[in-house]
Parts: C-alpha cells; structure tokens; sequence
C-alpha cells in the first residue's frame, strides 16, 4: 500500500481550541475592525506575524495585542480533538512520517508543550510560524515540510480546518482531508478530498486506502 506523510494543523485539528480563539479575535475585531463581522474568521490559520502586517501595522497596537494573547494562551484549556491521540498513536505504530504543520509561534508552542509534553513524541518534527516566511493561505508551510522529508507534495496528507489553511494545503498540491471542527462541510468542500467530523473511528489504513487510488 502507498505510503504518505502525514501533516498536521494544530488548532481545530490536533487541538479543540479554536473555538477559545474565535472568541478572542473576535473581542479585538469588535475593538480595532467593529464594520468588519467577519474578522475572526478571516485571520484564521495566519501566524501572527501576518495578522499585524495585515491589520496592525503600528507598534503600540502591536504590543497591546500581543500582551492580551500571551495572557489568554496561558489561560486556554487544550484539549485534544476527538480521536487524535489514538490516531497519532497508530501512526507512530506504523512507523509512518509525521509533522505537525501550524502557523503558532514559539511563546503558544511552549503552553501547548506545558500542558501535554507528550505531543512532541507523536511527530517526526514540528513547524511553526518561525521556520517559514509567508503564513497560510501560502502553501509554503505544507511545501516546506515536503522538502523536509525529501518527498513530492502530492504524497503527503494534510489534515486542515481552517479556510485559510485548505486553501494553503491545496495550492501546495497536497491531498486535503478537512475537518469539520471549525466550519461547516458545505463550506470547506470545494478544498478537500475527503471531509471528517474529528478522528474517531479512523486508523492510518483507512486514510491510505482513501487516497491510494489518487496517488
């Protein structure tokens, strides 16, 4: 059977926070962007880095809005979605090749390892916003990774929520499993090859034998 490498989004996909973030950016929409409804949303899957180039250019705001994410991280409850850690497990089981792919930086990196050491056991490495320069909806991120295990990016399996990051996992040229976590099916449909409430009741088997007849 064909043999992937798995990649995965952090938020809405290794872990049940994206609501927690929803709220937040959708508080400092409200502050900065009150016309713009969709604020929250739209920022979804950037690094940060991004969202300040996009939407708060100037220092001051900068640094307030960074002072209120750090204070809101070391809040947050992370929790694994559904299923993940068994599915990471037979992974790991099967000697497959994984990354955890997010656009976090090292600061949020560093609760998520607090709060589970043991995540960083479940992938061969980990990427964050520091290790690219343009942040989803770019597909250097997924791109990045590929060239990392010295594989074709169509032999990879990115597992996404976000618009934003279906949008990067599928310019990347990569096969899209996307999850239901954060949008609707109808709205991430277009993106994906195959669509998932969270992960449980699947197994690495089932995933490959999805996309062998792609490959």
């Amino acid at each position: 059977m064909h043999q992937f490498t798995y990649l995965f989004d952090c938020d809405g996909v290794v872990l049940d926070t994206e609501s927690q973030y929803s709220k937040f950016w959708a508080h400092i929409g409200t502050l900065y962007y009150p016309h713009v409804q969709s604020f929250a949303e739209d920022i979804k899957g950037m690094s940060l880095v991004d969202i300040f180039a996009c939407y708060f250019p100037h220092e001051p705001q900068q640094r307030e809005i960074k002072q209120l994410l750090d204070n809101f991280e070391e809040s947050m409850e992370y929790i694994y979605i559904p299923g993940v850690e068994d599915f990471l497990k037979s992974l790991r089981d099967k000697k497959l090749r994984t990354a955890l792919v997010t656009s976090s930086d090292h600061n949020k990196m560093a609760q998520v390892y607090s709060a589970h050491p043991e995540i960083k056991d479940y992938f061969d490495y980990i990427f964050t916003a520091e290790d690219i320069q343009r942040s989803k909806p770019a597909p250097d991120c997924f791109i990045n990774a590929a060239r990392r295990f010295d594989v074709a990016t169509e032999d990879c399996i990115v597992f996404e929520d976000s618009i934003n990051g279906l949008t990067a996992a599928k310019e990347s040229g990569t096969k899209v499993v996307g999850l239901t976590t954060t949008n609707t099916e109808e709205k991430i449909m277009s993106f994906c090859n195959l669509i998932i409430p969270n992960f449980i009741g699947q197994t690495p088997d089932s995933i490959t034998a999805h996309f062998a007849f792609l490959s």
